[in-house]
């Protein structure tokens, strides 16, 4: 915690001494994309695409899960989707799901959850059952990345995002494209779904 007080504290000079880029950020922000990631800490959007101040916006879940629409029940991630297309008007939406997901994985390999009962709870309703099943009989043998599943679970998050009424309309009006992402934290390397391609997925 200390080194995290320490960068705090000095922030404020850093800031000062790049004038050029955060004094116009007082003026608002006008982002190029949504970025929907996981909140595993490995996973850092700006590190990942070298996006600056104000360039990206960010939803962080577990899971990188976007939740099913319901305008009748408004969550904090569907204002966040709807802000970000509506309001800032991005262009762009990227799902990034990333080796080694614990979320994935705790599903896939059919971990017990109930210590953690509100993650249990998030993941059976959020994760589809393309994902979930057939559930390994063996946990030990499922590679740790579980790479599959999880870019299958990036894709499927497109189409929870095509029932928004937000992103439907703009991407039927040509202002809004969705993308799916996968990211190895081990290694940097960064994939992208190709619809209809030899491969799922395959190199930016």
């Amino acid at each position: 915690m200390k080194s995290l007080i320490d960068n705090a504290r000095s922030f404020a000079s850093h800031v000062a001494e790049n004038a050029e880029t955060f004094r116009p950020l007082e003026a608002g922000q006008s982002p190029e994309a949504l970025f929907i990631t996981c909140s595993d800490s490995r996973v850092v959007p700006s590190l990942i695409t070298g996006a600056r101040p104000g360039e990206l916006f960010e939803l962080r879940t577990a899971g990188n899960i976007v939740p099913e629409y319901h305008d009748d029940h408004p969550a904090g991630e569907t204002a966040t989707i709807e802000y970000a297309v509506r309001v800032l008007n991005v262009r762009d939406i990227i799902v990034c799901g990333h080796s080694h997901c614990g979320a994935v994985s705790a599903i896939v390999r059919d971990d017990d959850l109930s210590s953690a009962p509100a993650v249990r709870g998030w993941l059976e309703r959020a994760v589809p059952r393309a994902v979930r099943a057939p559930r390994a009989k063996d946990p030990s043998a499922v590679p740790a990345d579980v790479a599959d599943a999880v870019q299958q679970h990036a894709v499927d998050q497109l189409e929870r995002l095509r029932a928004y009424p937000c992103v439907r309309e703009r991407i039927e009006e040509g202002l809004l494209s969705l993308h799916a992402w996968y990211y190895e934290v081990h290694t940097g390397a960064v994939m992208a779904h190709r619809p209809g391609g030899d491969r799922a997925f395959g190199p930016l």
